[in-house]
């Protein structure tokens, strides 16, 4: 399936026009990484991301980069990451193995605790925390292999976690998505923006009010949408 793609400061970006449109996409890939895009990211000029991005699949997470994609002359709308990825494990309960790295060890045994009451059928080959020590890579490594899982989520933050699917995309190849803080917001111990915030793009503004230490953050949001405006992007 051809879906519409365009550069933003030198990172390719999909423009998905709904969630099934990005599910189909899926059906025909064979492995690869899913990389969550927004303004942040976009704004940033981390070479070794960059190439990241570039060879792999960075989809519109952040109004920003929904935005900056219309800007193009493209219909694209919001995949929040924190919801895609159940849909994954919706449509693949059935036929694909899955493996969960990341949070804390409650955090990550809670949310196994949970997909298995959710989906009964689901074929979890493994998981774990997101804090290594030394060692504990290659155990990783060894893991996958011996299990061989079809879907990999790292829910670690950015740009950790793509640095890790990288290395283990490897010696493994499978479909990587990368879910930065998915697993607290899975389980209840961190809250999304309620639904309006969401429908109106202003999601950014509700977690700027929950935590003002992210004010430096979002100020990479505002810097980005005035390039948007001005045509500079």
């Amino acid at each position: 399936m051809d879906v519409a793609k365009k550069s933003i400061n030198g990172k390719t970006i999909y423009a998905f026009t709904s969630r099934l449109q990005f599910l189909e996409f899926l059906d025909k890939l064979d492995g690869g990484m899913l990389i969550a895009l927004n303004a942040e990211k976009l704004n940033k000029n981390e070479s070794k991301l960059d190439d990241l991005i570039n060879s792999n699949i960075g989809y519109p997470d952040g109004i920003g980069a929904v935005l900056a994609l219309r800007r193009k002359g493209l219909k694209a709308v919001k995949i929040p990451g924190a919801e895609f990825w159940l849909d994954i494990i919706t449509r693949y309960v059935e036929s694909k193995s899955f493996y969960f790295i990341g949070s804390t060890t409650p955090v990550i045994e809670q949310t196994i605790t949970k997909l298995k009451l959710e989906f009964p059928n689901i074929k979890i080959n493994g998981y774990r925390n997101g804090f290594f020590e030394e060692g504990d890579e290659t155990k990783l490594i060894g893991n996958l292999i011996a299990s061989r899982p079809d879907i990999v989520f790292v829910a670690m933050g950015s740009p950790r976690q793509e640095l890790l699917m990288s290395e283990l995309m490897e010696e493994h190849p499978a479909l990587y998505m990368g879910l930065g803080g998915s697993f607290d917001v899975y389980v209840g111990l961190k809250k999304r923006a309620p639904k309006l915030y969401q429908k109106l793009g202003l999601e950014w503004f509700y977690r700027l009010v929950k935590e003002p230490t992210r004010i430096s953050r979002q100020t990479s949001l505002l810097k980005f949408l005035i390039k948007i405006i001005f045509g500079k992007i």
